[in-house]
């Protein structure tokens, strides 16, 4: 007799490890086999819960109002994924970076842009930068907000000094003004409330320098401390006056034989330091006495290395500011405009989105240590770029530069944003504004430029916390990622090289679900690499500039996770992803 055939096969249930023998005792016997070969196992991931960090300094209060999000899936159509992918980033959700603040997306409002159309008021309202600064910049320092037309304070002079000591003809603004074209406090406080945001605001400092009165600082210190009793509350953010430090600032130099207190003709970052302490204190008992809470900063110079333009004031100001100050400011205020005042190309404006703000905020907390000053809150409320000659302010590339600065602000921790400004002037397209002021070559006031569209869908699909990610492949991606208190995991894409990019997207301590969605942003065809139109899925405008009209209807572009999460990346474009929890 044969000794019996058999076949053992091993299974992995998951669990245990089972051992199947079969005998065979006639060679004729049909024996039913038990298939070698089994579908892979599901890889079993567990999800850790993930503490916040603590708030950093230079974020602080800005933080308080922090708001978790809650995604919901939108309307979609199906899109297309490519067949493979060159780079792949993992988002890790094992960790936090920082909580994001609502104050990252702030806008500048000005007093010369008049009265926002019904259109533009939910353009904002949709865009919803939480913050909008006014009065201006250099121009706060001529606003006085309480006076009408042409009525001005006695002790103000018709004529300011040049920080050559040349006599100019003076110009101020006036709060309530009745001129239609200008954005009055009123119309301010109003468009506020219209779009549900809330404001900062920057004080005439300036008047304490140019004021003839006997009392110059005191009388600039009550003006400021009566806005803050007539504000009621309104606003919680305040800060002194503007970029001190600069020649181009009015109050720079003043005429010494019309000032009645010893002020030196140049200003100081100590001489402002001190008068800090006395605004401070006058608009802190402004707001004790109507029982609000306010926040008001000082004004500190960001360089991290000197400029053949900056003067002796310059390079001083911030030991002179930090140590006359003390512990009175609440916060720190920094501007830049990143790029020289250049025909610069695209590469070189994005560059300097991804560096400057880290390099700022390392600059200015080592000088907050250095002079002996606490490290507080830092504000960023005035950003743009210099570049000029070719329309790259009121380009596609001004697009992604506003994502990057954004995107990087975040990651820098820093508590304010705010983006140069609403309305501009056009000046050949040399244009800071968000919108068209109206005498560009055909194209309405209030219409949205390419800025507009990109910081829309990157605020719109950001959630509400920062993860940290890595990138295998092309240096020119530049990404930030993100989950939601609900669930879902958002990564942001921008591309700063001219030819696509195909990504897989990978997670650490999250499970996909079925779906992911996003919105694809590029330029046109039109003026080279600063194209001033912008396509959301495939979606533009038949006008010179612009982007869809339907922007906040347009809908996603979708795909099911099983196959991948896989996007296009345009050459000079973003795409902004969102992906459904398991």
């Amino acid at each position: 007799m044969q000794n019996p055939a058999s076949k053992s096969i091993l299974i992995y249930t998951g669990c245990f490890l089972i051992l199947f023998t079969s005998f065979s005792c006639k060679k004729d016997k049909k024996i039913e086999e038990i298939p070698t070969t089994l579908p892979p196992v599901e890889e079993v991931v567990t999800v850790v819960p993930v503490n916040d960090p603590g708030i950093a300094k230079t974020m602080g209060f800005f933080v308080d109002d922090w708001q978790s999000k809650t995604f919901t899936a939108p309307a979609f159509v199906d899109g297309t994924l490519p067949a493979s992918t060159s780079n792949t980033i993992t988002v890790d959700a094992s960790s936090i970076i920082t909580k994001i603040p609502q104050s990252t997306f702030g806008q500048n409002a000005v007093w010369w842009m008049g009265r926002p159309s019904a259109q533009a008021i939910t353009d904002v309202k949709n865009l919803h930068p939480h913050i909008i600064r006014f009065p201006g910049g250099n121009s706060s320092n001529n606003y006085f907000w309480n006076a009408e037309q042409d009525v001005l304070p006695a002790d103000v002079p018709m004529t300011y000094l040049d920080d050559k000591g040349v006599s100019h003809p003076a110009g101020y603004n006036y709060g309530k003004t009745n001129h239609d074209w200008e954005f009055n406090l009123e119309k301010y406080y109003a468009t506020l409330l219209q779009t549900g945001n809330q404001g900062i605001i920057s004080v005439n400092y300036s008047y304490a320098r140019y004021s003839t009165a006997n009392t110059p600082l005191a009388n600039a210190a009550h003006l400021a401390a009566e806005w803050v009793r007539f504000d009621n509350g309104r606003t919680k953010y305040w800060e002194i006056g503007n970029e001190h430090y600069g020649s181009w600032q009015v109050g720079y130099m003043i005429d010494v034989s019309k000032n009645k207190d010893g002020q030196p003709a140049i200003i100081n970052g100590d001489l402002y330091g001190k008068h800090v302490k006395v605004f401070i204190d006058s608009m802190q008992k402004a707001a004790t006495e109507i029982g609000k809470k306010i926040y008001i900063g000082a004004v500190a110079h960001e360089t991290p290395s000197p400029e053949s333009w900056q003067t002796n004031t310059t390079k001083t100001w911030n030991s002179g500011m930090m140590k006359s100050a003390g512990d009175k400011p609440d916060f720190y205020v920094v501007h830049n405009y990143f790029t020289n005042s250049e025909n610069v190309n695209a590469a070189t404006i994005l560059t300097s989105a991804t560096t400057v703000p880290g390099a700022m905020m390392t600059f200015v907390t080592q000088e907050l240590q250095t002079n002996g000053a606490t490290v507080k809150p830092i504000a960023f409320d005035e950003w743009n770029m210099f570049a000029l000659g070719s329309k790259q302010q009121v380009s596609n590339v001004s697009g992604l530069f506003a994502v990057l600065v954004q995107g990087e602000a975040i990651k820098n921790k820093y508590g304010m944003t705010a983006r140069w400004d609403m309305i501009n002037g056009w000046d050949g397209g040399n244009d800071h504004g968000l919108f068209s002021p109206g005498n560009e070559p055909g194209i309405d006031k209030w219409s949205p430029r390419p800025s507009f569209y990109y910081m829309y869908y990157f605020h719109k699909l950001l959630g509400d916390r920062l993860v940290p990610n890595s990138i295998v492949g092309n240096a020119t991606l530049k990404t930030y990622s993100s989950t939601y208190t609900s669930g879902q995991a958002n990564v942001n894409i921008v591309n700063t090289a001219e030819t696509a990019q195909t990504v897989l997207v990978k997670f650490i301590n999250f499970i996909p679900g079925d779906r992911f969605y996003w919105y694809s942003l590029e330029g046109g065809t039109d003026n080279g690499e600063f194209s001033r139109k912008v396509l959301v899925n495939g979606v533009g405008t038949t006008l010179e500039a612009g982007g869809p009209t339907d922007y906040a209807g347009l809908k996603a572009r979708s795909a099911v996770t099983t196959q991948g999460i896989k996007v296009t990346v345009p050459g000079r474009g973003a795409v902004f992803i969102v992906v459904d929890k398991k």
